[in-house]
């Protein structure tokens, strides 16, 4: 299944934009922008994205990029089990 990485343009002071404009680069992901995805608190706060509905969030946007990274290769993992 193709990874739906999702970023919130309100979260985007953080540096969120340069991490969502790599991991676009990347055609096996599929990476979408809204608006508000309804975390107004913590994306107040921190950097953060949906992989897949899940929220992953990091101290900084370098960080973000990383825990993505993982949070794709766990749910890689875990689809490898079930084939």
């Amino acid at each position: 299944m193709r990874p739906i990485i999702e970023f919130c343009a309100s979260n985007m002071h953080h540096g969120t934009d340069k991490v969502m404009k790599k991991l676009e680069e990347n055609p096996d992901y599929d990476v979408l922008e809204y608006g508000c995805l309804g975390n107004c608190g913590g994306c107040y706060l921190s950097p953060y994205a949906l992989v897949n509905g899940e929220t992953v969030v990091a101290a900084t946007a370098d960080e973000l990029y990383e825990e993505i990274l993982r949070k794709i290769k766990e749910i890689e993992e875990w689809d490898n089990l079930f084939e």
